[in-house]
């Protein structure tokens, strides 16, 4: 017995916006096994993934990328198998005609926990290099909650009204990513 699922091609699934009236990711996705492309304002194809569980994913995008997720085309399938999920982000990739920056020059972008290091000032920097361990500590955590309050005030302006919590321990490295 053969459980082929078929692909569904993109062109003919849905756009969906990617946040709802209610200002959160459509909670029907919450536990669904599937595949997402992940469109811009204007439409244009930024992202294809596939998860265990595509509310999270998708959640994880959009604090990575709040710019870029405006849009998603998703096909969820019953049973998990990477093997069948990778064959739909393939065929969809395919479809488009060209790989999405995304999954491409910009792949830690989206799948990488956000380096909050870099918008460190020049007195932090200062302050860091001549710091014992502790105190780095503190100075990248410093750092990783100001990004964290762009972030969310981004997210804010954006209509997003979903609870929305930050990793605690990761903030110790300078690293943000949802708990």
């Amino acid at each position: 017995m053969s459980t082929k699922i078929e692909t569904i091609p993109l062109d003919s699934l849905e756009y969906l916006a990617y946040i709802d009236k209610d200002g959160s990711i459509n909670e029907d996705m919450q536990g669904k096994i599937g595949v997402y492309s992940i469109f811009d304002r204007d439409r244009q194809m930024q992202y294809v993934g596939y998860s265990r569980d595509v509310y999270l994913s998708l959640k994880q995008h959009l604090i990575r990328q709040p710019q870029h997720c405006y849009w998603i085309k998703v096909q969820t399938i019953a049973r998990p198998s990477r093997k069948v999920l990778e064959e739909i982000a393939s065929a969809w990739i395919a479809e488009n005609g060209t790989i999405p920056v995304g999954n491409n020059l910009a792949k830690s972008a989206w799948t990488e926990p956000i380096d909050a290091n870099p918008a460190m000032t020049e007195e932090e920097k200062a302050q860091y290099q001549q710091s014992e361990e502790s105190k780095q500590i503190k100075i990248r955590k410093k750092v990783a909650r100001r990004v964290e309050a762009e972030i969310l005030k981004q997210l804010g302006d954006r209509g997003v009204r979903m609870d929305i919590r930050f990793n605690p321990k990761l903030k110790e490295k300078g690293l943000l990513d949802l708990k």
